[in-house]
Formats: structure tokens, C-alpha cells, sequence
């Protein structure tokens, strides 16, 4: 297979490279459009994890495709030339929000609300439609030049139809999972609300309310350790502010809020 084609659409300049594959700036000749391309290669993948990546891409396809939404990429086609299993989105010429925060980049309070307010409205129209996407952290955030937030990366969401996704192991983020989701087979859209307190906690503090030196240390500060509150962190944030973080990090799902718009209309407030 030429580097320069993968299937239909032609490459264009590599966008980023992962673990597992790369991500390519592309261009759709149909339809003479931009496009971003993820690829993931099966070939020296053992024939479990082969399933397990291309199951991943076919639920980012299918999730992708029940949501139209202003704060959401659009997957257009998913498709596999060869060993390359490929996802073919809507390209946003910007980096994500991780990139921002690793170069030390501060976001003012309107800026962190704007961003965390566009998290939400874009969580409630994907749990509107039955989709929890339950890997949300700043790497899966595109920070448009105009600065508009578009969430990404549906791989490992599930679809609360009665059709779930099975993984032998837990997939997400460690430091940005809610407890739950390491005792849990099917926690709910709370999982999403849980990762929004503690990336609005990050953006106020400029620090992670969950750390550790290894992944162990990172899980078991979710599961056991009560984090400073944001306010005890910078005095400058607003009490108000605190105490809306410190409920979208609870520990017991019950005690959160129960829905993406409730807590928009919190922090509007």
C-alpha cells in the first residue's frame, strides 16, 4: 500500500502518532474536503487484540455517527486497507487541550467555563442519545483558533441501547476515571460528570486533584483519596466554585450531579 493513499482518501502530512498507529491530515477527493484520518495497524497485533482495536473503531463509528453536534467531531467513514484499520473524521485545525496545559498555557476563569460549559452540552446531546463516552480528558478536547471545544475519541464509549462494549481490561485514563469504572461493568453517564470535576479542577488549580508515580498509586487516589478542595489549592477561586468541583468528583455516583445540563446550569450560575 502506497503511504501517499489509504483506501479512497489521500494523505496528506501526519497529524500525530500514538501507541498504535498515526493520524494523518487527509483529503477526500469525492468530496474535496480536509479530513483527519486515525489509523491503528492490526498486523503484528495478536489476533485478540486485533478484535479488540477494530471493535474499538467500529463503536467510534457508530457512536460518532448518532451525534451531530457544534462540540463534537464528526466521524464520517471507518474502512481497512490491508492491516490498517483507518476512522475518517471531520478535521479541526487545532491542537488538543492536553498540548495546551503541557506547555504551561493558564486559561482565565471565563476561559476554563467556556470550555468546561462546552464539555457539557456536548455530553448531554451525546447521553441524550444514549452514548456515555467515558474517556473524557484534555487529550480528547480540540481547542478550535476561534476556541471552541469539540470533544473526540468515542472508542471506548458505550451505547445505553442494550448493545455494550466488552474489553477484558478497564480502558480509559487513569486520574480522569470516576471509581466506578474499576468495580462497575456498566456504570452510567455519572462516569462522564466525574472526569468534568476533575478537569474544571485542574483548569482552576492548575494541578490534578489524582496523582501518583504509577498507575496503582493513580487508582488508588481515585478510589481512596479526597483531593484539597480547588479553593484550598488557589484562594482565588470562588468558594462556589469549590464546592460545584468537589460534587462532580464525588466518590459515590449518587451524590453527583445527575446529569450534564444540571451541572451546566450550576456553573452558569
Amino acid at each position: 500500500m502506497s503511504l501517499k493513499k489509504l483506501g479512497r482518501y489521500d494523505l496528506v502530512r501526519v497529524l500525530g502518532k500514538g501507541a498504535m498507529g498515526i493520524v494523518y491530515e487527509g483529503r477526500d477527493p469525492n468530496l474535496e474536503r480536509r479530513v483527519a484520518i486515525k489509523t491503528v495497524k492490526v498486523e503484528n497485533l495478536s489476533e485478540e487484540a486485533a478484535a479488540e482495536y477494530e471493535s474499538r473503531f467500529r463503536t467510534e463509528a457508530r457512536s460518532a455517527a448518532r451525534l451531530q453536534h457544534p462540540n463534537i467531531v464528526s466521524v464520517y467513514d471507518s474502512d481497512r486497507d490491508g492491516d490498517i484499520a483507518f476512522l475518517v473524521m471531520e478535521y479541526i485545525q487545532g491542537d488538543d487541550l492536553k498540548h495546551h496545559l503541557d506547555k504551561g498555557v493558564r486559561y482565565s476563569l471565563d476561559q476554563s467555563l467556556k470550555m468546561v460549559r462546552d464539555l457539557l452540552s456536548a455530553l448531554d446531546y451525546a447521553h441524550k442519545q444514549g452514548i456515555v463516552h467515558r474517556d473524557i480528558k484534555p487529550a480528547n478536547l480540540l481547542l478550535t483558533p476561534e476556541g471552541r471545544l469539540k470533544v473526540t475519541d468515542f472508542g471506548i464509549a458505550r451505547i445505553e441501547s442494550g448493545e455494550r462494549t466488552h474489553h477484558t481490561t478497564v480502558l480509559g485514563s487513569p486520574g480522569y476515571m470516576a471509581p466506578e469504572r474499576y468495580t462497575d461493568e456498566s456504570p452510567d453517564r455519572r462516569v462522564d460528570i466525574f472526569s468534568c470535576g476533575v478537569l474544571l479542577y485542574e483548569l482552576l488549580t492548575d494541578q490534578k486533584p489524582f496523582r501518583g508515580s504509577t498507575l496503582s498509586e493513580i487508582t488508588s487516589a481515585v478510589i481512596d483519596h479526597k483531593p484539597p478542595r480547588a479553593d484550598e489549592i488557589d484562594p482565588n477561586v470562588l468558594a462556589a466554585l469549590a464546592d460545584i468541583t468537589a460534587r462532580a468528583m464525588e466518590k459515590d455516583p449518587e451524590h453527583r450531579y445527575r446529569s450534564a445540563r444540571a451541572l451546566s446550569r450550576e456553573l452558569r450560575h
